[in-house]
Protein backbone atom coordinates (compact mmCIF):
# COMPACT_ATOMS: atom_id res chain seq x y z
CA UNK A 1 0.00 0.00 0.00
CA UNK A 2 1.50 3.33 -1.06
CA UNK A 3 1.80 5.84 1.74
CA UNK A 4 -0.79 8.42 0.69
CA UNK A 5 -1.44 12.04 1.61
CA UNK A 6 -4.92 13.34 0.83
CA UNK A 7 -4.80 17.10 0.35
CA UNK A 8 -7.23 19.96 0.01
CA UNK A 9 -4.53 22.43 -1.02
CA UNK A 10 -3.96 26.02 0.11
CA UNK A 11 -5.79 28.51 -2.06
CA UNK A 12 -7.38 31.96 -1.78
CA UNK A 13 -7.73 33.17 1.81
CA UNK A 14 -11.04 31.86 3.15
CA UNK A 15 -11.76 29.85 -0.01
CA UNK A 16 -13.63 26.55 0.40
CA UNK A 17 -12.67 25.25 -3.00
CA UNK A 18 -14.44 21.96 -3.43
CA UNK A 19 -13.33 19.31 -0.96
CA UNK A 20 -16.72 19.67 0.68
CA UNK A 21 -18.21 22.90 -0.59
CA UNK A 22 -21.12 22.90 -3.02
CA UNK A 23 -20.50 26.45 -4.18
CA UNK A 24 -16.78 26.92 -4.72
CA UNK A 25 -16.02 30.50 -3.80
CA UNK A 26 -15.38 32.74 -0.84
CA UNK A 27 -18.69 33.33 0.86
CA UNK A 28 -20.17 36.42 2.47
CA UNK A 29 -19.39 34.88 5.86
CA UNK A 30 -16.26 32.78 6.36
CA UNK A 31 -17.47 29.19 5.98
CA UNK A 32 -15.85 25.79 5.73
CA UNK A 33 -17.51 22.47 4.97
CA UNK A 34 -15.94 19.22 6.06
CA UNK A 35 -13.80 17.62 3.30
CA UNK A 36 -16.05 14.56 3.11
CA UNK A 37 -15.23 13.79 -0.53
CA UNK A 38 -11.56 13.40 0.45
CA UNK A 39 -12.19 11.77 3.82
CA UNK A 40 -14.12 8.94 2.19
CA UNK A 41 -11.25 7.51 0.10
CA UNK A 42 -8.83 8.37 2.92
CA UNK A 43 -10.85 6.03 5.12
CA UNK A 44 -10.22 3.25 2.56
CA UNK A 45 -6.42 3.68 2.55
CA UNK A 46 -4.61 2.48 5.70
CA UNK A 47 -2.00 4.80 7.21
CA UNK A 48 -3.07 7.70 5.03
CA UNK A 49 -3.35 11.28 6.22
CA UNK A 50 -5.77 14.06 5.29
CA UNK A 51 -4.63 17.70 5.29
CA UNK A 52 -7.42 20.23 4.79
CA UNK A 53 -5.24 23.28 4.38
CA UNK A 54 -7.69 26.24 4.09
CA UNK A 55 -9.65 25.87 7.36
CA UNK A 56 -6.57 24.76 9.27
CA UNK A 57 -4.61 27.77 8.04
CA UNK A 58 -1.84 25.57 6.63
CA UNK A 59 0.32 27.25 3.99
CA UNK A 60 2.21 25.86 1.03
CA UNK A 61 5.56 25.56 2.82
CA UNK A 62 4.05 23.40 5.55
CA UNK A 63 2.32 21.22 2.93
CA UNK A 64 5.59 20.76 1.05
CA UNK A 65 7.34 19.68 4.25
CA UNK A 66 4.58 17.20 5.14
CA UNK A 67 4.46 15.69 1.65
CA UNK A 68 8.04 14.50 1.90
CA UNK A 69 6.92 11.62 4.10
CA UNK A 70 4.58 10.19 1.44
CA UNK A 71 4.76 8.31 -1.85
CA UNK A 72 1.74 9.91 -3.43
CA UNK A 73 -0.57 12.88 -2.97
CA UNK A 74 -4.27 12.88 -3.87
CA UNK A 75 -5.65 16.41 -4.28
CA UNK A 76 -9.24 17.56 -4.58
CA UNK A 77 -9.68 20.24 -7.22
CA UNK A 78 -12.53 22.29 -8.69
CA UNK A 79 -13.07 24.46 -11.75
CA UNK A 80 -12.52 27.76 -9.87
CA UNK A 81 -9.43 26.53 -8.01
CA UNK A 82 -7.86 24.38 -10.73
CA UNK A 83 -5.19 26.90 -11.79
CA UNK A 84 -4.07 27.39 -8.20
CA UNK A 85 -4.19 23.65 -7.49
CA UNK A 86 -2.05 22.90 -10.55
CA UNK A 87 0.60 25.28 -9.19
CA UNK A 88 0.55 23.46 -5.85
CA UNK A 89 0.98 20.15 -7.70
CA UNK A 90 3.95 21.61 -9.59
CA UNK A 91 5.55 22.81 -6.35
CA UNK A 92 5.07 19.36 -4.81
CA UNK A 93 6.68 17.67 -7.80
CA UNK A 94 9.57 20.14 -7.90
CA UNK A 95 10.26 19.63 -4.20
CA UNK A 96 9.66 15.87 -4.17
CA UNK A 97 10.20 14.40 -7.67
CA UNK A 98 9.39 10.90 -6.38
CA UNK A 99 5.76 11.82 -5.63
CA UNK A 100 2.92 10.42 -7.70
CA UNK A 101 0.21 13.09 -7.84
CA UNK A 102 -3.47 12.50 -8.57
CA UNK A 103 -6.44 14.84 -8.84
CA UNK A 104 -10.06 14.04 -7.95
CA UNK A 105 -13.25 16.07 -8.06
CA UNK A 106 -16.00 17.14 -10.44
CA UNK A 107 -13.62 19.18 -12.61
CA UNK A 108 -11.41 16.23 -13.55
CA UNK A 109 -14.40 13.85 -13.68
CA UNK A 110 -15.75 15.64 -16.75
CA UNK A 111 -12.52 17.10 -18.19
CA UNK A 112 -9.84 14.44 -17.62
CA UNK A 113 -7.98 15.07 -20.88
CA UNK A 114 -7.90 18.85 -20.43
CA UNK A 115 -6.95 18.55 -16.76
CA UNK A 116 -3.96 16.31 -17.41
CA UNK A 117 -2.90 18.48 -20.34
CA UNK A 118 -3.12 21.71 -18.32
CA UNK A 119 -1.45 20.34 -15.17
CA UNK A 120 1.79 18.65 -16.30
CA UNK A 121 2.78 17.75 -12.74
CA UNK A 122 -0.32 15.56 -12.32
CA UNK A 123 0.20 11.88 -13.11
CA UNK A 124 -3.40 10.67 -12.99
CA UNK A 125 -6.98 11.72 -12.38
CA UNK A 126 -9.83 9.62 -11.01
CA UNK A 127 -13.10 10.18 -12.79
CA UNK A 128 -16.67 10.18 -11.48
CA UNK A 129 -17.20 8.27 -8.21
CA UNK A 130 -13.56 7.93 -7.31
CA UNK A 131 -13.33 6.26 -3.87
CA UNK A 132 -12.33 2.77 -4.96
CA UNK A 133 -10.35 4.05 -7.94
CA UNK A 134 -8.10 5.88 -5.49
CA UNK A 135 -7.91 2.82 -3.24
CA UNK A 136 -6.70 0.66 -6.13
CA UNK A 137 -4.07 3.25 -7.09
CA UNK A 138 -2.85 3.24 -3.49
CA UNK A 139 -2.68 -0.56 -3.57
CA UNK A 140 -0.13 -0.27 -6.36
CA UNK A 141 -2.19 -1.86 -9.11
CA UNK A 142 -1.11 -1.27 -12.69
CA UNK A 143 -2.70 1.93 -13.95
CA UNK A 144 -4.06 0.26 -17.08
CA UNK A 145 -5.99 -2.20 -14.89
CA UNK A 146 -7.88 0.40 -12.83
CA UNK A 147 -11.40 1.35 -13.95
CA UNK A 148 -12.25 5.05 -13.84
CA UNK A 149 -8.62 6.18 -14.17
CA UNK A 150 -7.05 8.56 -16.69
CA UNK A 151 -3.26 8.76 -16.63
CA UNK A 152 -0.01 9.49 -18.43
CA UNK A 153 1.71 6.36 -19.68
CA UNK A 154 5.48 5.87 -19.85
CA UNK A 155 5.67 7.80 -23.11
CA UNK A 156 3.70 10.72 -21.71
CA UNK A 157 0.53 9.86 -23.64
CA UNK A 158 -2.81 10.40 -21.92
CA UNK A 159 -4.79 7.16 -21.54
CA UNK A 160 -8.43 6.84 -20.43
CA UNK A 161 -9.53 3.51 -18.95
CA UNK A 162 -13.14 2.37 -19.04
CA UNK A 163 -15.58 3.93 -16.59
CA UNK A 164 -15.95 2.48 -13.12
CA UNK A 165 -19.30 0.90 -12.30
CA UNK A 166 -21.36 3.04 -9.96
CA UNK A 167 -21.30 1.95 -6.33
CA UNK A 168 -24.55 0.25 -5.38
CA UNK A 169 -23.86 -1.02 -1.85
CA UNK A 170 -23.19 2.23 -0.02
CA UNK A 171 -22.55 0.36 3.24
CA UNK A 172 -19.21 -0.70 1.71
CA UNK A 173 -17.94 2.80 2.45
CA UNK A 174 -16.20 3.11 5.83
CA UNK A 175 -17.06 5.88 8.27
CA UNK A 176 -15.56 9.28 7.48
CA UNK A 177 -15.83 10.06 11.19
CA UNK A 178 -12.70 7.97 11.76
CA UNK A 179 -10.72 10.31 9.47
CA UNK A 180 -12.27 13.40 11.07
CA UNK A 181 -11.10 12.12 14.46
CA UNK A 182 -7.62 11.23 13.23
CA UNK A 183 -6.77 14.26 11.08
CA UNK A 184 -9.10 17.23 11.60
CA UNK A 185 -9.95 19.73 14.30
CA UNK A 186 -13.72 20.03 14.05
CA UNK A 187 -13.75 23.49 15.61
CA UNK A 188 -12.08 24.77 12.39
CA UNK A 189 -15.34 24.25 10.49
CA UNK A 190 -17.97 26.99 10.49
CA UNK A 191 -21.25 27.36 8.61
CA UNK A 192 -23.26 30.48 9.42
CA UNK A 193 -26.61 28.75 9.78
CA UNK A 194 -25.40 25.65 11.66
CA UNK A 195 -24.63 25.36 15.35
CA UNK A 196 -20.94 25.28 16.23
CA UNK A 197 -19.21 22.93 16.37
CA UNK A 198 -21.01 20.82 13.81
CA UNK A 199 -20.22 17.70 11.77
CA UNK A 200 -21.44 16.98 8.25
CA UNK A 201 -21.52 13.66 6.43
CA UNK A 202 -23.39 11.86 3.67
CA UNK A 203 -26.00 9.15 4.16
CA UNK A 204 -26.37 8.64 0.40
CA UNK A 205 -25.32 9.91 -3.01
CA UNK A 206 -27.20 11.07 -6.06
CA UNK A 207 -30.33 13.13 -6.60
CA UNK A 208 -33.36 12.28 -8.69
CA UNK A 209 -33.93 15.95 -9.55
CA UNK A 210 -32.55 17.22 -12.86
CA UNK A 211 -31.62 20.81 -12.02
CA UNK A 212 -29.52 22.04 -14.94
CA UNK A 213 -27.06 24.00 -12.77
CA UNK A 214 -26.40 21.45 -10.02
CA UNK A 215 -22.85 20.15 -10.14
CA UNK A 216 -22.62 16.94 -8.14
CA UNK A 217 -25.44 14.78 -9.58
CA UNK A 218 -24.34 15.60 -13.14
CA UNK A 219 -20.64 14.88 -12.59
CA UNK A 220 -20.08 12.45 -9.71
CA UNK A 221 -23.20 11.32 -7.85
CA UNK A 222 -25.71 10.54 -10.58
CA UNK A 223 -29.48 10.85 -10.62
CA UNK A 224 -30.35 7.80 -8.56
CA UNK A 225 -30.40 8.30 -4.80
CA UNK A 226 -28.20 5.44 -3.53
CA UNK A 227 -28.28 5.22 0.24
CA UNK A 228 -26.61 3.73 3.25
CA UNK A 229 -28.81 1.57 5.45
CA UNK A 230 -30.45 3.21 8.43
CA UNK A 231 -28.45 0.99 10.80
CA UNK A 232 -25.18 2.02 9.11
CA UNK A 233 -25.99 5.72 9.46
CA UNK A 234 -27.04 5.44 13.09
CA UNK A 235 -23.92 3.43 13.96
CA UNK A 236 -21.76 6.27 12.62
CA UNK A 237 -23.74 8.89 14.55
CA UNK A 238 -23.22 6.90 17.74
CA UNK A 239 -19.50 6.73 17.01
CA UNK A 240 -19.34 10.45 16.23
CA UNK A 241 -21.12 11.26 19.49
CA UNK A 242 -18.51 9.28 21.42
CA UNK A 243 -15.61 10.87 19.53
CA UNK A 244 -16.94 14.41 19.60
CA UNK A 245 -19.16 15.04 22.64
CA UNK A 246 -18.83 18.78 21.98
CA UNK A 247 -20.76 18.58 18.67
CA UNK A 248 -23.99 20.56 18.81
CA UNK A 249 -25.44 19.58 15.44
CA UNK A 250 -25.13 16.91 12.74
CA UNK A 251 -25.75 17.88 9.12
CA UNK A 252 -26.64 15.36 6.42
CA UNK A 253 -25.17 16.73 3.21
CA UNK A 254 -26.98 14.39 0.79
CA UNK A 255 -28.10 16.37 -2.26
CA UNK A 256 -31.71 15.89 -1.14
CA UNK A 257 -32.05 13.89 2.08
CA UNK A 258 -35.84 14.05 1.71
CA UNK A 259 -35.86 12.32 -1.69
CA UNK A 260 -36.83 9.11 0.15
CA UNK A 261 -39.46 10.12 2.69
CA UNK A 262 -39.98 6.73 4.44
CA UNK A 263 -36.21 6.39 4.91
CA UNK A 264 -35.90 9.98 6.17
CA UNK A 265 -38.60 9.27 8.74
CA UNK A 266 -36.95 5.97 9.76
CA UNK A 267 -33.57 7.65 10.29
CA UNK A 268 -35.25 10.52 12.16
CA UNK A 269 -36.91 8.15 14.61
CA UNK A 270 -33.57 6.53 15.40
CA UNK A 271 -31.90 9.92 15.78
CA UNK A 272 -34.69 10.89 18.15
CA UNK A 273 -33.77 7.96 20.38
CA UNK A 274 -30.17 9.23 20.46
CA UNK A 275 -31.32 12.74 21.41
CA UNK A 276 -29.22 14.50 18.77
CA UNK A 277 -29.92 17.77 16.99
CA UNK A 278 -29.64 17.45 13.22
CA UNK A 279 -30.29 19.27 9.94
CA UNK A 280 -30.26 18.37 6.24
CA UNK A 281 -30.78 19.45 2.63
CA UNK A 282 -34.40 19.31 1.50
CA UNK A 283 -36.59 20.20 -1.44
CA UNK A 284 -39.42 22.66 -0.77
CA UNK A 285 -42.11 20.01 -1.20
CA UNK A 286 -41.89 17.85 1.93
CA UNK A 287 -45.41 17.11 3.21
CA UNK A 288 -46.40 18.46 6.60
CA UNK A 289 -46.87 15.00 8.13
CA UNK A 290 -43.26 14.08 7.32
CA UNK A 291 -41.99 17.45 8.53
CA UNK A 292 -43.67 16.80 11.87
CA UNK A 293 -42.02 13.38 12.25
CA UNK A 294 -38.63 14.91 11.49
CA UNK A 295 -39.16 17.84 13.86
CA UNK A 296 -40.37 15.60 16.68
CA UNK A 297 -37.15 13.62 16.37
CA UNK A 298 -34.53 16.33 16.54
CA UNK A 299 -34.64 18.13 13.18
CA UNK A 300 -33.66 21.77 13.66
CA UNK A 301 -33.02 23.23 10.20
CA UNK A 302 -33.62 22.53 6.54
CA UNK A 303 -31.33 23.91 3.84
CA UNK A 304 -33.71 24.62 0.97
CA UNK A 305 -32.78 25.53 -2.60
CA UNK A 306 -35.58 27.86 -3.64
CA UNK A 307 -33.36 29.29 -6.43
CA UNK A 308 -35.97 31.65 -7.94
CA UNK A 309 -39.38 33.12 -7.25
CA UNK A 310 -40.32 32.97 -10.93
CA UNK A 311 -42.12 29.83 -12.07
CA UNK A 312 -40.85 29.97 -15.65
CA UNK A 313 -37.24 30.11 -14.50
CA UNK A 314 -37.88 27.07 -12.30
CA UNK A 315 -39.22 25.29 -15.39
CA UNK A 316 -36.21 26.44 -17.41
CA UNK A 317 -33.76 24.88 -14.94
CA UNK A 318 -35.86 21.70 -14.49
CA UNK A 319 -36.23 22.34 -10.79
CA UNK A 320 -39.44 20.38 -10.52
CA UNK A 321 -40.87 22.77 -7.94
CA UNK A 322 -44.02 24.87 -7.93
CA UNK A 323 -44.07 28.27 -6.24
CA UNK A 324 -47.31 27.63 -4.39
CA UNK A 325 -46.05 24.30 -3.04
CA UNK A 326 -42.87 26.02 -1.82
CA UNK A 327 -44.92 28.70 -0.07
CA UNK A 328 -47.09 26.10 1.68
CA UNK A 329 -44.00 24.10 2.69
CA UNK A 330 -42.43 27.26 4.14
CA UNK A 331 -45.58 28.03 6.15
CA UNK A 332 -45.62 24.45 7.47
CA UNK A 333 -42.00 24.71 8.59
CA UNK A 334 -42.64 28.01 10.32
CA UNK A 335 -45.69 26.65 12.15
CA UNK A 336 -43.83 23.49 13.21
CA UNK A 337 -40.80 25.44 14.42
CA UNK A 338 -38.37 24.22 11.74
CA UNK A 339 -35.74 26.80 10.79
CA UNK A 340 -35.00 27.34 7.08
CA UNK A 341 -31.81 28.50 5.43
CA UNK A 342 -32.88 29.41 1.90
CA UNK A 343 -30.59 29.57 -1.12
CA UNK A 344 -31.28 31.68 -4.20
CA UNK A 345 -29.52 32.06 -7.54
CA UNK A 346 -29.51 35.14 -9.75
CA UNK A 347 -28.76 34.93 -13.47
CA UNK A 348 -30.37 31.62 -14.40
CA UNK A 349 -31.74 31.27 -17.96
CA UNK A 350 -34.79 33.49 -18.37
CA UNK A 351 -33.62 36.01 -15.75
CA UNK A 352 -34.59 39.64 -16.26
CA UNK A 353 -34.69 42.72 -14.07
CA UNK A 354 -38.34 41.92 -13.45
CA UNK A 355 -37.73 38.29 -12.41
CA UNK A 356 -34.98 39.39 -10.02
CA UNK A 357 -37.50 41.69 -8.35
CA UNK A 358 -40.00 38.82 -8.29
CA UNK A 359 -37.46 36.56 -6.57
CA UNK A 360 -36.64 39.18 -3.94
CA UNK A 361 -40.34 39.65 -3.17
CA UNK A 362 -40.74 35.85 -2.96
CA UNK A 363 -37.84 35.63 -0.50
CA UNK A 364 -39.39 38.34 1.65
CA UNK A 365 -42.67 36.41 1.65
CA UNK A 366 -41.35 32.95 2.53
CA UNK A 367 -38.92 34.68 4.92
CA UNK A 368 -36.33 31.99 5.73
CA UNK A 369 -34.37 32.61 8.90
CA UNK A 370 -31.21 33.14 6.83
CA UNK A 371 -30.42 33.07 3.14
CA UNK A 372 -27.61 32.83 0.64
CA UNK A 373 -27.64 34.59 -2.73
CA UNK A 374 -25.35 33.23 -5.43
CA UNK A 375 -24.74 33.99 -9.08
CA UNK A 376 -25.55 31.30 -11.62
CA UNK A 377 -22.35 29.33 -12.15
CA UNK A 378 -22.05 27.20 -15.31
CA UNK A 379 -19.70 24.46 -14.14
CA UNK A 380 -18.27 22.21 -16.89
CA UNK A 381 -20.23 18.99 -17.05
CA UNK A 382 -23.59 20.57 -16.28
CA UNK A 383 -26.45 21.18 -18.69
CA UNK A 384 -26.27 24.88 -17.81
CA UNK A 385 -22.67 24.98 -19.05
CA UNK A 386 -23.65 23.36 -22.37
CA UNK A 387 -26.52 25.85 -22.76
CA UNK A 388 -24.24 28.78 -21.98
CA UNK A 389 -21.65 27.75 -24.56
CA UNK A 390 -24.26 26.99 -27.21
CA UNK A 391 -26.08 30.29 -26.74
CA UNK A 392 -23.07 32.54 -26.24
CA UNK A 393 -23.99 33.45 -22.64
CA UNK A 394 -20.48 32.68 -21.35
CA UNK A 395 -17.38 34.53 -22.49
CA UNK A 396 -13.77 33.69 -21.81
CA UNK A 397 -13.23 36.71 -19.55
CA UNK A 398 -15.72 35.26 -17.06
CA UNK A 399 -15.13 31.52 -17.51
CA UNK A 400 -13.05 31.17 -14.31
CA UNK A 401 -16.19 31.70 -12.14
CA UNK A 402 -14.23 33.59 -9.44
CA UNK A 403 -11.89 36.56 -9.43
CA UNK A 404 -8.25 36.61 -8.27
CA UNK A 405 -9.42 36.81 -4.64
CA UNK A 406 -11.80 33.85 -4.86
CA UNK A 407 -14.97 35.97 -4.89
CA UNK A 408 -17.70 34.77 -7.22
CA UNK A 409 -18.20 36.76 -10.42
CA UNK A 410 -21.23 36.89 -12.70
CA UNK A 411 -20.11 34.51 -15.47
CA UNK A 412 -23.29 34.63 -17.57
CA UNK A 413 -24.79 37.50 -19.50
CA UNK A 414 -27.84 37.87 -21.69
CA UNK A 415 -28.80 40.44 -24.35
CA UNK A 416 -31.20 42.04 -21.87
CA UNK A 417 -29.17 41.54 -18.65
CA UNK A 418 -25.47 42.26 -18.19
CA UNK A 419 -22.82 40.77 -15.91
CA UNK A 420 -22.80 43.99 -13.89
CA UNK A 421 -26.55 44.11 -13.39
CA UNK A 422 -26.59 40.58 -11.99
CA UNK A 423 -23.53 41.22 -9.82
CA UNK A 424 -25.02 44.39 -8.34
CA UNK A 425 -28.32 42.73 -7.52
CA UNK A 426 -26.69 40.25 -5.14
CA UNK A 427 -25.90 43.08 -2.74
CA UNK A 428 -29.33 44.64 -3.30
CA UNK A 429 -30.95 41.28 -2.48
CA UNK A 430 -29.00 40.91 0.75
CA UNK A 431 -29.71 44.46 1.85
CA UNK A 432 -33.45 44.27 1.23
CA UNK A 433 -33.71 40.96 3.06
CA UNK A 434 -31.55 41.63 6.10
CA UNK A 435 -31.95 45.38 6.58
CA UNK A 436 -35.57 45.13 7.71
CA UNK A 437 -36.74 45.94 11.21
CA UNK A 438 -38.33 42.49 11.85
CA UNK A 439 -35.26 40.63 10.58
CA UNK A 440 -32.86 42.81 12.57
CA UNK A 441 -35.01 42.27 15.67
CA UNK A 442 -34.96 38.50 15.12
CA UNK A 443 -31.17 38.46 14.80
CA UNK A 444 -30.71 40.65 17.88
CA UNK A 445 -33.10 38.40 19.82
CA UNK A 446 -31.05 35.39 18.77
CA UNK A 447 -27.86 37.13 19.94
CA UNK A 448 -29.36 37.77 23.34
CA UNK A 449 -29.91 34.05 23.91
CA UNK A 450 -26.25 33.40 24.75
CA UNK A 451 -22.85 35.12 24.92
CA UNK A 452 -21.53 32.59 22.38
CA UNK A 453 -24.22 33.53 19.86
CA UNK A 454 -23.57 37.21 20.53
CA UNK A 455 -19.86 36.85 19.69
CA UNK A 456 -20.59 34.67 16.67
CA UNK A 457 -23.14 37.02 15.08
CA UNK A 458 -20.89 40.04 15.69
CA UNK A 459 -18.03 38.25 13.95
CA UNK A 460 -20.28 37.24 11.05
CA UNK A 461 -21.58 40.80 10.78
CA UNK A 462 -18.04 42.12 10.40
CA UNK A 463 -17.30 39.48 7.77
CA UNK A 464 -20.51 40.28 5.89
CA UNK A 465 -19.76 43.99 5.62
CA UNK A 466 -16.16 43.21 4.62
CA UNK A 467 -17.58 40.94 1.90
CA UNK A 468 -19.75 43.78 0.60
CA UNK A 469 -16.76 46.15 0.57
CA UNK A 470 -14.70 43.65 -1.40
CA UNK A 471 -17.48 43.22 -3.94
CA UNK A 472 -17.62 46.99 -4.45
CA UNK A 473 -13.85 47.03 -4.92
CA UNK A 474 -14.19 44.21 -7.45
CA UNK A 475 -16.86 46.17 -9.33
CA UNK A 476 -14.73 49.34 -9.40
CA UNK A 477 -11.80 47.39 -10.80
Amino acid sequence: MKKTLFLHPPSFDGFDGGAGSRYQARREIRSFWFPTWLAQPAALVPESRLIDAPPAGIGLNAVLRAAGDYEQVVMHTSSPSFGSDAKVAAALKDTHPHLSIGFVGAKVAVQPEESLRDAPAVDWVARNEFDFTVKEVAEGRAFDAIDGLSFRDGAGRIVHNRDRAILEDMDRLPFVTEVYKRDLRIEDYFIGYLKHPYISLYTGRGCKSRCTFCLWPQTVGGHRYRVRSTAHVIEEIRLAKSYFPQVREFFFDDDTFTDNLPRAEAIARELGKLGVTWSCNAKANVPRETLKVLKDNGLRLLLVGYESGNQQILHNIKKGMRIEVAKRFSRDCRELGITIHGTFILGLPGETKETIEETIRFALEVNPHTLQVSLAAPYPGTELYAQAVENGWLDTAHAELVDEHGIQIAPLHYPHLTHTEMFDNVEAFYRRFYFRAPKIAAIVGEMLTSPQMMMRRLREGREFFQFLRERRTQKAA
